[in-house]
């Protein structure tokens, strides 16, 4: 279920252009990669390209096939629910920016 939702984050991120299965299953592992505990990469590699190959076989689909071979997208042209998506990681990522204003450096210069 998080690498579900990874999958998504990473794909609407990428937007029309499309990733390859490879670069989306490394782009997971290292989102799951801790100090104290490291998936395996092949089994990430396997649950990607499962994940994708579930979710892109009718044309209403939340994935869709590029037109390279191994890429994939989110089918913003015939999928409500991935225009939803895009919307959602949208605010997400505002809200997020809005929160980390930048500070003021209140401390003394001892060299001046």
């Amino acid at each position: 279920m998080i690498y579900d939702q990874q999958i998504l984050r990473i794909l609407s991120e990428v937007g029309e252009r499309g990733i390859s299965v490879g670069i989306l299953a490394k782009h997971v592992y290292n989102l799951n990669c801790t100090l104290f505990s490291q998936p395996n990469i092949q089994d990430i590699h396997q649950y990607v390209q499962q994940y994708l190959l579930r979710n892109s076989k009718s044309e209403q689909s939340l994935i869709q096939r590029t037109e390279k071979r191994g890429y994939y997208r989110l089918n913003t042209q015939n999928s409500a629910d991935a225009r939803q998506l895009m919307l959602n990681f949208r605010e997400e990522e505002e809200e997020t920016q809005e929160k980390e204003k930048p500070t003021q450096d209140f401390s003394l210069d001892l060299f001046a």
